[in-house]
């Protein structure tokens, strides 16, 4: 069952979930709370002859991603992150999320800013149980315009479902749980998997 707009500010109040900075109670609307996007990013270099080979040994992913193939930049709070057509990068959320074992987490982009052609998230949009962070959002410009985003920006919605009960195995379970209590945007770590 998802949270209602009323039960998602219930469970805020509660601290039954745990966003923070806690957020404007106006911004909850119908089933959904909407999130800010920070000032970090994560560019991408041009590479014509980088291949990362997803068959390979996890060493080999390891090499490949260790060579420094992108860079996290942060802008001024004034400025504004320029996303050109058919681009891609990864932004950090102004919030951070702390889910508990009992509830997940959906992140959808906003309907005005698809309309535009951009795209919040490739395909990792759950936000499991146990989740601690805060949310770096895959960026694409399907447009053909250039999109100017500014830190602080409404950029995303969350939704939550109840679970049928407590996970016994939530996010947090695992050891070394890849991006757990993720505070800057780090890329991939497939080859931890």
């Amino acid at each position: 069952m998802r949270l209602c707009d009323e039960d998602i500010k219930k469970w805020i109040l509660k601290k039954k979930l745990i966003i923070t900075p806690t957020p404007n109670m106006k911004k909850i609307h119908g089933a959904t709370i909407d999130i800010r996007l920070s000032n970090k990013f994560r560019i991408f270099k041009k590479s014509h002859d980088a291949i990362i080979d997803l068959n390979k040994s996890s060493e080999n992913i390891k090499s490949v991603l260790k060579k420094n193939i992108s860079d996290e930049i942060c802008i001024a709070d004034n400025k504004s992150f320029i996303l050109k057509p058919k681009n891609f990068a990864l932004a950090l959320t102004i919030e951070k999320i702390s889910m508990p074992n009992n509830l997940v987490g959906w992140l959808d982009g906003r309907s005005s800013l698809a309309r535009l052609g951009l795209m919040i998230h490739m395909t990792s949009h759950r936000i499991d149980p146990g989740w601690n962070g805060k949310i770096v959002l895959e960026l694409f410009n399907a447009g053909n315009f250039i999109l100017a985003l500014t830190p602080g920006m409404f950029i995303a919605a969350l939704s939550f479902e109840i679970l049928s009960g407590f996970s016994s195995k939530p996010y947090n379970y695992k050891n070394r749980s890849k991006y757990f209590n993720q505070e800057s945007i780090i890329s991939s770590l497939i080859y931890k998997e």
